[in-house]
């Protein structure tokens, strides 16, 4: 299973809508390609300074769905243009992890 982490960053006027957009638009375009091996996405909403910081973290089986969601440069970081006009920075790039024990209680 692979864990693909991405942060973006935004104001904290704008931390609402963001989140709304991505509820209602970011996430259900994702969820609509169909992406096999795709599992799903959480949301993570932190506060840091003058920003809100949020991080994804998408769950595929292997990286060969994360190449079919995002290509052959799958470490680009999938970010529509809606998404860019509200944020104020973001990683560029994906981190990839590979996950090699979940322990649950």
């Amino acid at each position: 299973m692979i864990k693909r982490v991405w942060r973006g960053y935004t104001t904290t006027e704008n931390a609402d809508a963001y989140a709304s957009l991505l509820d209602s638009f970011v996430f259900p375009g994702i969820e609509a390609k169909r992406i096999p091996g795709y599992r799903g996405i959480e949301l993570l909403r932190r506060e840091v300074g003058d920003e809100i910081e949020f991080t994804t973290v998408m769950t595929f089986d292997s990286i060969d769905n994360v190449i079919a969601f995002q290509g052959e440069d799958y470490e680009v970081a999938y970010v529509p243009a809606e998404a860019r006009a509200i944020l104020k920075r973001w990683d560029e790039r994906s981190a990839h992890h590979e996950v090699v024990q979940v322990r649950q209680y």
